[in-house]
């Protein structure tokens, strides 16, 4: 399946819960007042676009149905379309994974609460990078857990990837210091470092996480070169918060957002990017290893409002 089928088949959800609630809406009311409007808050924000997102979508729908006069449901989920495609730009996923596979060892340092799907992900994006004909090393950084390190460990043996790990306990910073420098004397292209699901209300966790980013950016100039947030797309609003405290300890710059097929409320994707402006790089489409897909934001929005 292409990319663009795989972003429809996730936001199927979504998108049935916007189009039941959305037909009906000038039938019911006769024009675009303010009652309609309200009911369109309450639609908007139940998809988790959240509140301020919501707002400017509604000052936008009001401004522009003065020149356009919308006659149908339709006028309006165009409107509302081009105003969320202007929220979340267009997509520079390629531009980044261009970045992320020139010359010379990238580091990708993924984190993320407990429950997201995070080691699972990293498999997922080590398998794309391996069909792109990179050379990918993992490092088991999650020390806090033995299972999560016999979890990477039986990834990297699925998928024929060398995954550098220590002892249950021992101190996340060696580990990887030792898969920085393992993975240059193999002459990777890519590692991808786990890190503990830290409780994102925790200071210690935290600066543990800096930590990590230090020791990578001493050994590699220029490292982490991207730094991926896992988040669950049915946690709602609570996932704006799990972002803004990951951004502001360690500078994420994109989201895997995982289970996005498996909720009503797809519209997290606009909230954060208007509310903290971090692109979504990848959104899991599913349960197998090839169902981790590059997001598309055009198509995102295309998606919501069509078959």
């Amino acid at each position: 399946m292409s990319i663009i089928g795989k972003i429809r088949v996730s936001l199927q959800k979504t998108r049935q819960n916007f189009q039941n609630r959305l037909n009906g809406l000038l039938s019911r009311y006769g024009s675009l007042n303010e009652d309609l409007l309200e009911e369109l808050e309450d639609i908007l924000i139940g998809a988790d676009i959240g509140v301020s997102t919501t707002m400017e979508l509604i000052d936008a729908l009001k401004q522009r149905s003065r020149e356009l006069k919308p006659k149908t449901d339709q006028d309006i989920m165009n409107i509302l379309q081009e105003e969320i495609e202007k929220i979340m730009g267009i997509s520079s996923v390629e531009d980044t994974i261009s970045e992320t596979v020139d010359a010379g060892l990238k580091v990708i340092l993924v984190v993320g609460v407990n429950g997201v799907g995070k080691t699972t992900s990293i498999a997922k994006l080590a398998r794309y990078y391996q069909n792109q004909g990179r050379k990918v090393m993992l490092a088991a950084g999650d020390t806090f857990r033995a299972a999560a390190i016999d979890q990477l460990k039986i990834w990297g043996e699925r998928l024929q990837i060398p995954v550098i790990s220590h002892q249950g306990g021992g101190d996340p910073g060696a580990v990887v210091f030792d898969s920085v420098q393992a993975a240059l004397a193999r002459h990777m292209d890519i590692l991808i470092i786990d890190t503990a699901g830290r409780l994102h209300t925790k200071v210690n966790l935290m600066e543990e996480l800096k930590k990590i980013k230090r020791v990578v950016s001493r050994e590699v100039e220029g490292a982490p070169q991207q730094v991926l947030l896992v988040l669950d797309a049915t946690t709602g609003q609570n996932g704006i918060a799990q972002a803004r405290l990951f951004n502001d300890a360690v500078q994420v710059t994109g989201i895997i957002l995982t289970k996005l097929d498996g909720t009503a409320k797809g519209g997290i994707v606009v909230a954060i990017k208007h509310t903290l402006d971090i692109p979504i790089e990848f959104i899991g489409t599913g349960e197998t290893m090839e169902d981790l897909t590059p997001f598309d934001a055009r198509e995102f929005a295309q998606s919501l409002f069509r078959q």
